[in-house]
């Protein structure tokens, strides 16, 4: 039998999950990338760049395209998109499965500050250092452009735009990082506190052990939680037994 399966993408993960099933016989797969990132890495499958038009937008999409079950394999912080997936899977009658990648805990001799919000990560700042390693991505850098006491170092995948901290050094990095590299980046820039968000997963870790073996505290943003009703599978395999027990009559 037949399905379409619709996969919300723009992590490693989606790109394992969509190279998984595009070699089922008559699965068809589309991947619906944001458009923020310019070179997206190669993705199995047909490819969708751009918004839907919210919620109603994707349920309109969703019937036209006659969707079968929808994968929501966002970043986790994507909070706007997976609260519209789980609208419109609903209206459309569409079965929807979640994946996120385990967060990060922490571990002895980690000194880590959980927040909410980059908001509250900016007002803990000044109380913990004066030189900054943001990794929170390029679009939120307004949250910290008041703290014009501070330094920061800025990584991201794409150059960031402002408003910004009015002293900041951009480095365009894409991970996975290595210990080594990452704790010659907070020697070289003198690095005293780590800004986050809780990502998860192996390929932009290596900076938590860093701080650990340097001492460094570390503001850690906690992830927004998912819809009322909403529960989430943690890895490709879990999603492919989820589709699979969908698919049986």
């Amino acid at each position: 039998m037949s399905s379409h399966v619709l996969v919300l993408g723009g992590t490693t993960e989606a790109r394992a999950l969509a190279g998984e099933l595009s070699v089922r016989p008559g699965t068809r797969v589309t991947t619906s990338l944001a458009g923020r990132v310019r070179r997206p890495g190669a993705v199995a499958g047909e490819v969708r760049v751009g918004g839907f038009g919210g919620a109603e937008g994707l349920t309109d999409w969703l019937r036209e395209q006659r969707v079968d079950a929808v994968v929501d394999a966002t970043h986790p912080f994507a909070e706007a998109i997976t609260v519209n997936a789980a609208r419109a899977a609903a209206v459309a009658g569409v079965p929807l499965v979640v994946l996120r990648r385990p967060g990060w805990q922490p571990g002895p001799g980690d000194r880590w500050y959980p927040v909410r919000s980059l908001t509250a990560a900016a007002g803990l700042l000044p109380g913990l250092g004066h030189r900054v390693f943001l990794t929170t991505g390029r679009l939120g850098l307004a949250a910290f452009a008041h703290l014009t006491d501070l330094s920061f170092v800025v990584r991201s995948v794409e150059p960031p735009e402002p408003p910004m901290p009015p002293h900041t050094h951009v480095l365009l990095a894409r991970g996975p990082f290595a210990v080594a590299g990452e704790t010659a980046l907070l020697r070289d820039h003198r690095v005293d506190v780590l800004v986050t968000k809780d990502s998860g997963g192996a390929a932009t870790a290596a900076k938590l052990t860093a701080a650990r073996d340097l001492g460094l505290p570390v503001v850690v943003v906690r992830r927004p939680p998912l819809p009322d009703g909403v529960t989430a599978v943690e890895d490709v395999p879990a999603v492919l037994r989820r589709l699979d027990a969908l698919a049986r009559p």
